[in-house]
């Protein structure tokens, strides 16, 4: 499903400046991101008819033993509250755009409007392959710089951290983001969304991401990216009865 945003994709009709980088697919109008050095990739918003493909994954221990957030088992409702988070400020995003259309500066966004990676297949449609996403770092408030250089964890400075990071406005560069990521193709998407949409379009300076202890091909997509590993945090989160070691890698605009 697109949104009716995107109807000017009339050739007739010169394309909105305020979507770059994004480009639009010429037949259905919707946004994409092109995934460098991949012709047959691409980045979208989420589909609400995306969940019957990605169900089967979240629920492959293989997959969520890696995974904080998702419940397991992964049902239809999950996914149901999932799009509702993610698809409507998405759309919110790509209308704000829309109508700064004759704006003469880009605006800055809050989001990044696309997420959903697929593969083109030759007759044109796509495939749904995975999800990256790029937020406001609403965790690890109590991880905090200590007066070495080095990160400690103080839980006294956790909730007014997150609600400062919150606060903060659009297009602040001490925003801390997070990504949200994997591995294989994700090293290259992870480089796209960074260059081509985090550092000009959200005006991102630093960029957190984290990774369960023995996550090595996640680990390796965030080095091969620029990323350094700042912390290891013992037992910090409690994940389906199970205590798990968090790596926290971090980058930061030069």
């Amino acid at each position: 499903m697109t949104s009716t945003v995107f109807s000017h994709s009339d050739p007739l009709q010169p394309k909105n400046p305020q979507l770059e980088p994004l480009e639009l697919n010429p037949k259905t109008g919707e946004p994409f991101l092109r995934v460098e050095g991949f012709d047959d990739i691409i980045i979208t918003p989420l589909r609400w008819e995306d969940a019957p493909t990605y169900i089967p994954y979240l629920n492959d221990p293989a997959v969520y033993r890696w995974m904080a957030g998702p419940p397991v088992p992964y049902l239809p409702s999950d996914a149901e509250f999932w799009s509702n988070r993610i698809i409507p400020p998405q759309k919110a995003t790509l209308f704000e755009f829309e109508k700064a259309r004759d704006q003469p500066e880009i605006i800055t966004a809050d989001i990044c409007p696309v997420n959903s990676i697929r593969k083109i297949n030759e007759d044109g449609t796509d495939v749904f392959i995975g999800a990256i996403d790029i937020f406001r770092n609403a965790n690890l408030g109590e991880l905090v710089l200590g007066e070495n250089g080095e990160y400690l964890v103080d839980m006294s400075q956790k909730e007014e951290n997150q609600k400062k990071n919150e606060g903060r406005e659009v297009g602040d560069p001490d925003i801390i983001w997070e990504f949200g990521g994997a591995r294989g193709i994700m090293t290259a998407c992870v480089k796209t969304i960074l260059e081509k949409w985090a550092i000009p379009r959200l005006k991102t300076r630093i960029v957190r991401a984290t990774a369960f202890a023995g996550n090595i091909g996640s680990m390796k997509v965030f080095l091969k990216n620029g990323f350094t590993h700042i912390a290891t945090l013992p037992d910090h989160v409690t994940v389906r009865g199970e205590a798990r070691t968090l790596e926290v890698l971090q980058w930061i605009r030069p």
